[in-house]
């Protein structure tokens, strides 16, 4: 089974949650949800934040089943409070 690389980038409140440069290695056809469960068992503390965050790729708003089969590098958005 290929293997593939994904990036966390994270922004806002969520950044101070997750270590600098975390890299997910995960099995092609995975989706954003089964990356972010990974991203909670590792880090525990962020799972709260994770719960609530929009995830990203380059500038686009992705959903969590979107599906995952090329190194890639998933943006992190804390939520923004006020308006």
């Amino acid at each position: 089974m290929s293997q593939i690389k994904i990036k966390i980038e994270a922004f806002g409140a969520i950044e101070r949650q997750l270590p600098q440069n975390l890299e997910i290695v995960r099995s092609v056809n995975s989706t954003v949800s089964d990356v972010l469960d990974q991203v909670i068992q590792e880090c525990p503390a962020a799972s709260a934040m994770i719960e609530r965050c929009a995830c990203a790729m380059g500038e686009d708003i992705i959903s969590r089943q979107t599906l995952l089969n090329s190194d890639s590098t998933l943006v992190l958005l804390s939520p923004v409070a006020g308006g």
